[in-house]
């Protein structure tokens, strides 16, 4: 399995937490790389697979995510994770956005998005 980036996902109240976190994160050197409305993704301008995604709210799916795991083969993932016995929180879907996923709970009670972009 090869794991591509991992991305923490950080909830926000409303839309001037989600201004201010931006502006927080700027400090530290990320730039606004997604804005979706309900979630942006911060990278690393020198590293852009160092992220960090901002949520009001989840718009897909019944709960946003804490964490998520971009890997290469989402589908395969998905099989070993289902024969687990692990809490399947979202079933696999194709997103509008070119991402496919799925969403599972880790053994803390934290959901985690595993995606795959489709190309």
């Amino acid at each position: 399995m090869t794991i591509r980036r991992i991305v923490p996902n950080i909830q926000v109240e409303h839309e001037e937490g989600l201004r201010g976190s931006r502006d927080f994160y700027g400090l530290l050197g990320f730039e606004e790389v997604m804005d979706m409305g309900w979630v942006t993704t911060l990278a690393s301008p020198s590293n852009p697979t160092a992220q960090i995604s901002l949520f009001t709210e989840e718009r897909t799916a019944p709960v946003a995510p804490d964490l998520s795991v971009e890997v290469e083969d989402v589908d395969a993932v998905y099989a070993q994770v289902a024969v687990s016995g692990a809490e399947i929180v979202r079933e696999p879907r194709d997103e509008e956005w070119g991402v496919r996923r799925f969403f599972v709970r880790d053994p803390n009670g934290r959901v985690v998005n595993v995606l795959t972009h489709l190309t």
